[in-house]
């Protein structure tokens, strides 16, 4: 394997290899097993249509739920098989250099570089709290991939200075996939009107739909149809259609509020319990943290039947960082009791030496 080939290995790392079945699983951020109840209803009812193709009035009614949530037309909406369907489509609108800003998921990343497009990283420091800083993305780039919150760090950054990144001739893609996990979705530009804007929103995270990979994008529609013109024939299932237009509902959105509250408090918690581990208040239900020996410690939890995520996959993170969903504090503690045993099971191991 060349170092290229291992690079682009470790960008494809996810969270979800370091939760392995049986381990108490703080590395995805899915904040639920499972749907709630009343989705499951939803999805099991479209179960006796799926001997059809899905139908354009299914995908027209998922794009209108979706466009009434964020004040949008439904051709400004583009339904997606998960957000990283998005990400996998951006060459389709043939940048001649895209920024990325990092450290963020990393998929962009690798869909760009896959397609032989240049990548231009942008960095941002530790020291300013991964504060987003215009002004290091370069004039040339007519895309530029940011994450609002990003992940991993858990920074939300203002709406204006995301904002600040548009101008014509560019087309700024903003990654939204926690947007709906932050109380009151500040900050967000889904309802935005600006030049070359296209946000991705995800339902992955909020409604445990991992499996079911559900999404959209919103931006102008001559932007959104060069976008899918890669796309095959029903791209989308009907149950993606389904879940759209479901947590698209009024209900849903307050439902999805609800949560995002409760996830800002056991966040708090959170941060009170691990203390200075955490590099940055976090802003949305996962933490960075930065932990001395970081992989010997994220082994040794393992050990302990605790996932975590490995850090260093990120651009601009190093193996000390580790990434761990926010839960509520009687799950949490297990992470925060294992966390204190390891590290001092470390310090013991080396005041022996």
């Amino acid at each position: 394997m060349t170092s290229q080939d291992s690079g682009r290995a470790l960008l494809r790392h996810h969270g979800d290899v370091d939760a392995a079945p049986g381990l108490a699983d703080f590395a995805v951020n899915v904040r639920a097993p499972a749907p709630p109840a009343w989705l499951r209803t939803r999805l099991a009812a479209v179960l006796d249509r799926l001997g059809s193709y899905p139908a354009a009035a299914e995908d027209l009614r998922a794009r209108r739920a979706a466009a009434a949530r964020h004040g949008r037309a439904p051709d400004e909406v583009l339904t997606l098989a998960g957000a990283a369907e998005g990400f996998a489509l951006l060459p389709a609108l043939r940048p001649a250099l895209a920024a990325v800003v990092h450290p963020s998921f990393t998929e962009p990343e690798v869909a760009l570089l896959d397609a032989g497009v240049p990548v231009h990283r942008v960095l941002l420091s530790p020291e300013d709290g991964y504060r987003l800083r215009p002004e290091l993305v370069p004039e040339e780039a007519d895309m530029v991939v940011v994450g609002n919150p990003t992940n991993p760090t858990s920074v939300l950054h203002p709406a204006d200075v995301v904002a600040a990144l548009a101008r014509p001739g560019r087309v700024l893609v903003v990654d939204e996939a926690f947007a709906d996990a932050v109380p009151g979705e500040v900050e967000s530009l889904a309802g935005a009107d600006l030049p070359g804007l296209l946000v991705f929103r995800s339902l992955t995270k909020t409604w445990g739909l991992a499996g079911l990979r559900a999404g959209y994008a919103l931006g102008a529609p001559d932007l959104l149809a060069r976008l899918a013109l890669p796309r095959p024939q029903w791209p989308v299932s009907s149950l993606v259609l389904e879940a759209v237009a479901a947590c698209c509902e009024p209900a849903a959105v307050a439902e999805a509020a609800a949560a995002a509250r409760a996830a800002r408090d056991h966040a708090a918690w959170a941060v009170r319990a691990l203390g200075d581990l955490v590099v940055v208040p976090p802003a949305a239900p996962f933490a960075l943290l930065r932990v001395p020996d970081g992989e010997r410690v994220r082994l040794a939890l393992r050990d302990k039947g605790v996932a975590v995520r490995r850090g260093d996959t990120f651009p601009g993170l190093t193996r000390d960082h580790l990434r761990v969903a926010v839960r509520p504090p009687e799950e949490f503690a297990v992470l925060v009791d294992a966390l204190r045993v390891v590290r001092e099971e470390i310090d013991e191991s080396v005041e022996d030496r």
